[in-house]
């Protein structure tokens, strides 16, 4: 006797996101984290005071600068895939959702350039 459980269903929206979103989630902590203790590392293994000019020699080399960049890059997928998934899930109106999400968009990248921006000046 076969059972019939009802019709196929299709799955389709944001359904697929799943592991993807999860490893870009993992991917990317695991990489903030990493610079994050590298970063410490560096400053608590310096000598002399913390301030300016032991920022500015720490960021001065250009594997730091690269290294940096990448971060922030990272930040900032790890930022949108984040805010996506909860506007996904809580903000019902698409018309709402939408402005949100390309307002999130203009403020992320406006960071990264105020973040490179930084950067680059040191």
């Amino acid at each position: 006797m076969s059972v019939n459980f009802g019709t196929k269903r299709t799955v389709i929206g944001a359904a697929h996101y799943g592991l993807r979103d999860w490893l870009a989630q993992g991917v990317t902590a695991a990489l903030m984290a990493l610079f994050t203790l590298l970063l410490l590392a560096r400053v608590i293994f310096s000598k002399g005071p913390i301030g300016y000019d032991l920022w500015a020699g720490i960021f001065s080399s250009q594997w730091m600068k690269a290294l940096t960049f990448t971060i922030i890059i990272a930040l900032l997928m790890h930022v949108w895939v984040g805010i996506r998934n909860v506007l996904m899930d809580y903000v019902k109106p698409a018309s709402l959702r939408l402005a949100v999400q390309i307002f999130t968009i203009v403020w992320l990248v406006a960071c990264a350039g105020w973040g490179i921006q930084v950067l680059w000046r040191l």
